[in-house]
């Protein structure tokens, strides 16, 4: 049986163990690397990291714990910032807020019927149903990026995945099934423009637009858009006057 002396000593040597034991394990334990430290090297284990204090120098850390981002995206309408972006004829100045339209009876009834004419001959897979709505001459809708091909039915069917031109009239179809923007009112370029994206700060777009977007491009078309500069997928475009304009990718 202890005495009450011996519960006393017990008690009073306590915290002088713990102190010893915890200085112990500081001097045993290696030093700790922020997770972030650690990734900088694949592969390193913890206590295979060197140390800060054997160098005599403090390691820097870095400003925050996060890796960089891709670079956000800048309006796709700025002359002075992006030089190198295709802009849309007609497209509105950076400074104005995007009006983005989904209701189709707002644009002109020649336009409507333009469109309505597309997304029938499109949903057929009959590319050569869009032919008759092209044109022909100096007035021929617009397929690729400087000089203007001699058939553009032949060259949409080259841009297609698929040897018939399915993949071309579905991504024409998903393009046109967006909200759209009327731009350059008052011009020679004012022209009713599909997606909306086109004429739209990739910076400001709200969760639902970006889902939306996301049905036309995939993540990683998303993040080389940002770095690019604005969208530079594919856009649709048609006068007031019904006249289908073109159809092209922006890059």
């Amino acid at each position: 049986m202890r005495t009450g002396k011996e519960k006393v000593s017990r008690i009073a040597l306590a915290p002088v163990l713990l102190a010893f034991s915890l200085a112990g394990n500081v001097l045993l334990t290696p030093a700790a690397y922020a997770l972030s430290e650690l990734h900088k090297i694949p592969g390193q284990a913890a206590n295979d990291a060197p140390s800060a204090q054997g160098s005599g120098q403090a390691q820097s850390q870095p400003q925050s714990g996060t890796a960089p981002s891709v670079p956000m995206a800048d309006p796709l309408v700025n002359s002075q910032n992006n030089q190198g972006v295709d802009k849309t004829p007609g497209a509105q100045d950076d400074s104005k807020p995007v009006e983005v339209i989904y209701d189709i009876s707002k644009a002109p009834e020649p336009v409507r019927k333009m469109r309505e004419q597309i997304v029938e001959a499109a949903a057929s897979g009959d590319l050569e149903r869009l032919r008759p709505l092209m044109g022909t001459g100096s007035d021929q809708t617009q397929v690729t990026v400087g000089e203007a091909t001699d058939d553009p039915i032949g060259t949409l069917k080259d841009l297609s995945g698929d040897p018939d031109g399915d993949e071309i009239l579905a991504i024409m179809l998903d393009i046109i099934s967006t909200g759209f923007v009327h731009v350059g009112q008052g011009t020679a370029d004012e022209m009713y423009v599909w997606p909306y994206f086109a004429e739209k700060d990739l910076k400001s777009l709200t969760p639902p637009e970006r889902v939306e977007l996301l049905r036309i491009v995939t993540a990683g078309d998303l993040s080389d858009m940002q770095e690019f500069g604005g969208y530079n997928f594919y856009r649709l475009g048609i006068t007031p006057t019904g006249k289908w304009k073109f159809f092209t990718a922006g890059d």
